[in-house]
């Protein structure tokens, strides 16, 4: 493993972060929050360290630097740090920062393998902070320039009371042999509005395993948009914390199969306080034999009373050789809370298909046109900025590639 050097504290976290590991050894598909995934394919000594390679300005969306208040590039899971003259904002890494050892792991914790397999061997993270009422009205984007081998990048997003911004991170490359592990943790406090967007767009034999954990405070609201469309096995667990009165979350999130691809999506929306709300909505689509996971969890807990939680997954499977398994499941423990949850799986519906054709469509158009509505339907529900324009670019081009 490559010598990353920093303060003694980051030294020590790595050697910690390595220990923890070796004690809790690699997932299991037994583990409720792996069934059904791959996981026990997955041979770490495969994957050298990453080294930060020169950007390729070419592969990175131009969308993605118009009109950005700044820009981070990440290489090979190493963070490079931009300078910028926004009132505040504080953009550094988590080495330089006076409080980097204690925001590191405040919300996670260390308590997943996978977290503590970023701790082990992380270079840096990005710590962005957004002072107390401060408005950042162009995206803070994040590109990770992720080279073959395994990188593990972190962020930590701390949002002052009040404050309103945008964060953005898009994974980029990652051809061959790649294993990319990523960390993002939000702590949103009172008052304080977030829109947050991940979209991942890796080589076709890369592994991707995310991880996005959020916190929000009183009256705090984050809204959160990811996409999965490239990777061989493309995993992202998202959790939420609704710690505050009156603290809000929304997710949308979808994924695009084709090949042998595997997309994997967990999420929690934990309710902790009262009078909390949170919204979640994901629809992807699978063809060939590519195969999708959904696995959600609505957690009431004791003292959130009167707060109120949707849950909606939807599938589309465009062929007899494509796979998605869906499981949205509710734990309850307090009474006066509202709790929905519903989840599709199967083709497109043949009364929307026979309604196109029976107004002169061929069939091969009429799909594509149901398959590009299924997702411009969650793409328009997304609030985040800049990412949904980008992920619905990305499939369509999918989809004419496919030519569906």
């Amino acid at each position: 493993m490559a010598d990353f050097g920093g303060p003694k504290w980051l030294v020590d976290r790595r050697e910690e972060g390595r220990s923890a590991f070796e004690r809790m050894g690699i997932p299991s598909a037994t583990q409720e929050v792996w069934r059904y995934s791959p996981i026990g394919n997955l041979e770490l000594e495969r994957f050298a360290p990453a080294l930060a390679e020169k950007v390729n300005e070419d592969i990175i969306p131009p969308q993605l630097l118009e009109n950005a208040a700044t820009v981070v590039r990440v290489l090979g899971g190493t963070p490079q740090i931009a300078s910028h003259d926004l009132a505040g904002l504080s953009v550094t890494t988590a080495s330089a920062h006076a409080e980097g050892q204690e925001l590191l792991g405040s919300v996670v914790g260390g308590n997943e393998a996978i977290v503590a397999l970023n701790d082990g061997y992380l270079s840096d993270a990005i710590i962005i902070d957004v002072k107390r009422g401060a408005l950042i009205e162009q995206p803070i984007v994040i590109v990770h320039h992720v080279a073959p081998g395994a990188s593990f990048p972190r962020t930590f997003v701390r949002m002052g009371d009040g404050a309103v911004a945008t964060v953005i991170e898009v994974a980029i490359g990652g051809a061959g042999e790649t294993l990319n592990v990523p960390v993002t943790e939000m702590d949103v406090a009172e008052r304080a509005n977030l829109r947050y967007g991940a979209i991942q767009l890796l080589g076709s034999e890369a592994w991707h395993m995310a991880t996005i954990d959020a916190k929000v405070e009183k009256d705090g609201v984050i809204n959160q948009f990811t996409a999965g469309l490239g990777g061989r096995y493309d995993r992202c667990r998202s959790d939420v914390a609704l710690v505050g009165q009156g603290a809000s979350s929304m997710l949308r999130a979808t994924y695009l199969g084709s090949g042998e691809q595997i997309h994997d999506l967990r999420t929690k929306q934990d309710h902790i306080a009262p009078k909390t709300q949170s919204d979640l909505l994901c629809k992807g689509a699978v063809f060939g034999t590519s195969r999708s996971i959904y696995t959600g969890l609505i957690k009431m807990q004791r003292g959130a009373m009167r707060s109120d939680a949707m849950q909606t997954n939807h599938n589309l499977v465009l062929s007899e050789t494509a796979r998605a398994d869906s499981v949205p499941n509710l734990d309850i423990t307090e009474n006066d809370v509202r709790c929905s949850h519903a989840s599709t799986v199967g083709p497109i519906d043949e009364d929307q298909r026979y309604y196109l054709e029976s107004r002169g469509i061929d069939p091969e158009h009429a799909q594509g046109l149901l398959v590009r509505g299924f997702f411009k339907d969650l793409l328009d529900r997304t609030t985040v900025p800049i990412a949904p324009a980008l992920a619905g670019l990305v499939i369509e081009e999918r989809v004419e590639e496919e030519g569906i």
